[in-house]
């Protein structure tokens, strides 16, 4: 793939970040003392606990048999397997049908946006009810619950919107990991759900809880899980030994905490972890840090961020090779950069056409496709084109939508809006804001959707879905036009024998 260098680079950025790497501001290690190591509680048992059938679930039907030769994979990263949007599995239907995929069960849930995972059989949600964050584990076939543990939270957003946490639950396989929205960071055993430590990150790091709490889920790199924790006088980035919560690293001092998760990949510069930062600051600053997950190591430091003192850095960066674009929607827009062999950042390009917002873009064979826009109105679909920042298409599909029956229908006319995407067995998954679902080709010369339903109608549907051996866990985050209350769903998208 070539990345020629585009007429709208920005000159001055791309020598200020050369400058800054040259005079040692973007290539250096800090030393953070840890503030209190929590208390590890030794694993009392490791039996599973038997299944119980809690009062909250309504069961539908059991899945379709698994197709033969189908590929699948557990769902317990953000944005899944690959850290990208990107799923492994196969044998999923082209069509959802005229009523639309098959329920199989749905659990009431309580505040919150935080998408959920998959690990094996287990489905891990985390909500909040009352004064209550819960951390609760289901069968992912039939929804019944193996455990639930929960603590206080006394959270109240500021803009009105859910008072739950952001953060999906991340795994290795054997422990769970939470961040909550007050930064109440928790590891507990994945088989019976008991406490192995926590640590209280708001007291310990000094933070303020910026615009809507917390809202970066970690990243399980090795034995480290690596927060954007954002400590006023740093760190920004820390790593804490996913066995004993102990501090292992601390990486920067200049941006507070994002909405944007850190993202790994395999660059010229060797394995790094990339960090879209910032938080609320007066002016408003925030940008891409490189750094070696080994040692906090910081290879690059570029200043990318709305001029906005309400804006946010939500949307994580998406690494394609050795080239990362990073994109807001308050104003700088989307710029994409080249890792050098020493982690040294250069920009290519950059411009207004894909401004992300929390919703991260999807690459696939070259493009991009992503939600242009702070939205929910005026966020029309874009594809361009990655080596050149060029536009192929714009689109802002009119989804009408009938809801009730007889002489109660009423009609929308709807949008993706802030709509997540995920590029499965070589077809878009789009998840809208409003609670569709459609199938759609992600192709540079054009839009074209392939099959679209409706599974509900509420608004704020902006947690990612799980898609994991053929089931799709989709959570409805308000309250439908039809009363339904927030909850979580599973369809089964697999396909017929």
């Amino acid at each position: 793939m070539n990345f020629d260098r585009h007429q709208s680079m920005k000159f001055f950025r791309c020598t200020l970040a050369i400058a800054f790497t040259n005079l040692g501001l973007a290539s250096f290690a800090q030393e953070f003392a840890d503030p209190a190591p929590p208390e590890v509680f030794e694993l009392e048992s490791k039996a599973t606990p038997l299944l119980a059938i809690q009062k909250e679930l309504t069961f539908y039907r059991s899945p379709k048999p698994l197709p033969y030769g189908a590929i699948t994979n557990d769902w317990k990263d953000f944005l899944g397997p690959t850290h990208n949007g990107v799923s492994k599995e196969t044998k999923l239907s082209n069509s959802f049908g005229k009523s639309g995929p098959d329920k199989l069960w749905e659990v009431s849930k309580g505040e919150g946006y935080a998408s959920p995972s998959v690990i094996g059989e287990r489905v891990v949600l985390f909500h909040r009810v009352g004064d209550e964050s819960i951390i609760e584990c289901l069968n992912a076939e039939n929804g019944q619950q193996y455990w639930k543990t929960t603590y206080p939270t006394l959270y109240r957003d500021r803009y009105g919107f859910s008072n739950g946490p952001r953060c999906q639950p991340i795994s290795d396989g054997h422990f769970i990991y939470t961040l909550g929205v007050e930064a109440k960071l928790t590891c507990l055993s994945l088989t019976t759900g008991q406490l192995i430590w926590q640590r209280d990150l708001k007291t310990e790091f000094d933070l303020t809880l910026d615009f809507f709490g917390v809202g970066a889920t970690p990243l399980l790199e090795s034995n480290s899980v690596i927060v954007n924790v954002g400590s006023p006088d740093g760190p920004c980035v820390a790593a804490f030994d996913k066995r004993t919560g102990a501090m292992q690293w601390g990486a920067g001092n200049e941006w507070g905490p994002s909405y944007a998760s850190p993202i790994p990949a395999d660059t010229a510069a060797g394995r790094r972890i990339f960090v879209f930062a910032g938080g609320e600051s007066r002016p408003a600053t925030g940008g891409l840090l490189v750094i070696d997950p080994k040692n906090g190591h910081v290879d690059c430091s570029f200043p990318w961020r709305g001029t906005r003192y309400e804006s946010v850095n939500a949307s994580s960066p998406v690494i394609v090779d050795s080239h990362v674009y990073i994109s807001e929607c308050y104003g700088a827009g989307g710029a994409l950069l080249e890792i050098g062999s020493d982690g040294s950042c250069e920009e290519i390009w950059s411009n207004e056409i894909l401004n992300t917002h929390f919703m991260t873009a999807i690459h696939k064979d070259g493009y991009l496709y992503g939600i242009d826009g702070h939205g929910p109105q005026n966020a029309p679909l874009v594809c361009i084109e990655i080596a050149t920042g060029k536009e192929m298409w714009k689109t802002e599909p009119e989804w009408m939508t009938e809801v009730g029956s007889g002489p109660e229908t009423q009609e929308y006319n709807l949008s993706p809006a802030l709509a997540s995407i995920m590029l499965v067995d070589g077809r878009g998954l789009v998840l809208g804001q409003y609670g569709h679902l459609a199938w759609i080709d992600l192709n540079p010369e054009g839009y074209k959707e392939l099959d679209r339903t409706h599974l509900f109608l509420a608004r704020q549907t902006w947690a990612m879905p799980a898609l994991s051996k053929g089931l799709l866990y989709v959570g409805q985050n308000d309250t439908g036009v039809d009363g339904t209350k927030t909850r979580l769903i599973c369809y089964d998208l697999r396909a017929k024998e």
